[in-house]
């Protein structure tokens, strides 16, 4: 019994020390590296609708939106999840993962009722203009936006050492996704063809950009003028050139082509930005940014965000079934592949991660509809603010009973409403009662008791994700299906309707499985499924998920 207790002992501690052999020692041992991509590429194309990934499908090369949607995630059924649909609560949407009503950007405007004044969406008057004498261009700022960025989730993650960049024409669409802790931010202005900034991010521009704005390329983008990429017998997918609904680009006699740029009346810098070289101009500043910050080459995943700015332009001036619109997607198409093209060589081709979504979609000029017979039209504005002002001093008597009017809300004079012991709801109802039998009004409804309100649960779930206590007006206009107030030619945005709110997710790159979804995705799942494929916490007041199916386990 001796012999074999002590064989069996010896045989266990024979196998233990054999193991013990076989592990590392806390000399040798090394950690396992997280997988992330080196880079991150956030494209937001300013107005750009769901079908146009379809539409001119045929005439797209292989190296843009082909490539996004035949190598990458394509969420087919992608929409905001809220009624204003506008450029900086699309920005702010997308990359905070929220809604209005909790990040605070209900609109480009709006009016603070506390401060008894009009509201920009990025304007901070504390901070300065850096790269610019037009000193008014660049005193913006993030602070208007109250949750954290996907971005600003990534500088904290990383301790501050990921590059989040952010570039756009408009002012809004670079600082909103860019962020409260970006490393920096850059908007184009118009008067002197600079890309500029402000001293909220930093002091003087970076060497970089001074040598970009140094090649006056503005300038040069213009002498090129705008013709059609293809012969105008080939688009197809659009109207005939000059139909009477398209508005005209400054200085041109007609709305056709070809536009002779140099001649236009007016500054040839702002001009760009209603071609297709204000995309291009973008793409060149955001490689300038990738190369000048030796983005995507360190030891973290740094992020640019991207937005394309000229397309919002262009749409609202010619709308989607357009000549010019066709051209400027066709050309986006090139400029996409020259951005992937780029990126495949600088940071290794599958070492990056793209998306790709809008900041709002759009609704065709209705006076095409008319001409088809669908049900569409104008809203005359005058005639709205005159018939509201008309009833109220019927009813109450003389006095300014309204404060402001945005984002199709009004705001009224409460203190005025007190003096003459007027309630909120006295006021609406009247309201109410005057323009329901206007044509293109489809309803009124007081966003001070939204929980008594007979709308239909489908619009009232989008206009309570917009409602914020201290930035939306009382009283909410809603609009008929394909009815916009503008001054007759183009169109607009801003709905609760498909056409506004259905919009492209595409996913593609490190990360990203190949694939599409038809099931119900929003914007606010976009900076939640980017925190996903990094590793890292959504933004603060996320309320989307993660859109498992797109990332790789």
């Amino acid at each position: 019994m001796k012999k074999a207790f002590f064989s069996t002992g010896f045989i266990v501690l024979t196998v233990w020390a054999s193991a013990q052999s076989l592990r590392p020692t806390v000399a040798t041992r090394k950690p396992a590296s997280l997988p992330q991509p080196k880079l991150v590429v956030g494209i937001v194309v300013d107005q750009m609708r769901y079908d146009y990934l379809y539409r001119f499908y045929n005439k797209y090369g292989e190296g843009g939106f082909k490539r996004l949607l035949n190598e990458g995630f394509n969420c087919r059924n992608n929409h905001y999840q809220y009624a204003h649909t506008v450029t900086a609560a699309g920005h702010a949407a997308v990359y905070t993962g929220s809604i209005p009503a909790i990040n605070g950007i209900i609109g480009n405007d709006w009016y603070d009722s506390f401060a008894k004044k009009p509201v920009y969406c990025v304007e901070d008057n504390t901070v300065q203009t850096v790269g610019s004498t037009n000193a008014g261009a660049g005193r913006m700022s993030p602070r208007n936006l109250l949750t954290s960025t996907v971005t600003d989730q990534l500088r904290i993650a990383t301790q501050f050492r990921a590059k989040t960049i952010g570039v756009a024409i408009k002012d809004r669409g670079s600082i909103l996704p860019a962020g409260h802790a970006a490393s920096g931010a850059y908007w184009y202005d118009a008067k002197t063809g600079n890309w500029i900034t402000s001293t909220f991010y930093r002091p003087e521009l970076p060497t970089w950009l001074t040598d970009f704005n140094a090649k006056k390329l503005p300038a040069e983008y213009v002498k090129r003028n705008w013709t059609t990429l293809l012969p105008i017998a080939e688009y197809t997918e659009s109207t005939p050139d000059d139909q009477p609904y398209e508005s005209k680009l400054p200085g041109a006699a007609k709305p056709v082509f070809p536009y002779e740029l140099v001649s236009q009346a007016g500054n040839a810098f702002g001009a760009v930005m209603s071609t297709p070289w204000g995309n291009t101009m973008t793409k060149d500043v955001a490689i300038a940014a990738i190369k000048g910050e030796n983005m995507g080459k360190g030891a973290v995943t740094d992020f640019l965000a991207i937005s394309f700015s000229t397309p919002d332009r262009i749409g609202h001036a010619f709308g989607p079934n357009s000549v010019e619109e066709e051209d400027i997607y066709l050309r986006l198409d090139l400029e996409f592949a020259d951005l992937f093209s780029f990126l495949d060589n600088w940071t290794g081709k599958g070492n990056y991660s793209v998306f790709l979504t809008a900041d709002h979609g759009v609704m065709d000029v209705p006076a095409f509809w008319q001409q088809h017979h669908l049900p569409a039209g104008l809203i005359d504005a005058n005639a709205v603010s005159n018939t509201i002002k008309k009833s109220l001093a019927d009813t109450f008597g003389s006095g300014d009973y309204l404060l402001a009017s945005e984002n199709y809300q009004l705001y009224l004079n409460h203190a005025l409403l007190k003096e003459k012991k007027i309630t909120v709801d006295a006021a609406y109802d009247v309201i109410r009662e005057a323009l329901l039998p206007m044509a293109g009004i489809a309803d009124v409804i007081n966003l001070r008791s939204l929980h008594t309100t007979n709308l239909n649960t489908h619009l009232l779930d989008l206009y309570r994700n917009m409602l914020h206590a201290k930035r939306s007006g009382d009283i909410q206009l809603i609009t008929e299906p394909g009815w916009i107030a503008n001054g007759g030619t183009g169109t607009d945005h801003g709905s609760p309707y498909h056409y506004d709110t259905h919009v492209p997710f595409v996913l593609y790159g490190w990360g990203v499985t190949k694939g599409e979804t038809l099931r119900y995705t929003t914007v606010a799942d976009i900076a939640p499924t980017i925190a996903a494929l990094l590793h890292i916490l959504p933004p603060s007041g996320t309320v989307g998920n993660a859109v498992q199916e797109a990332l790789k386990n």
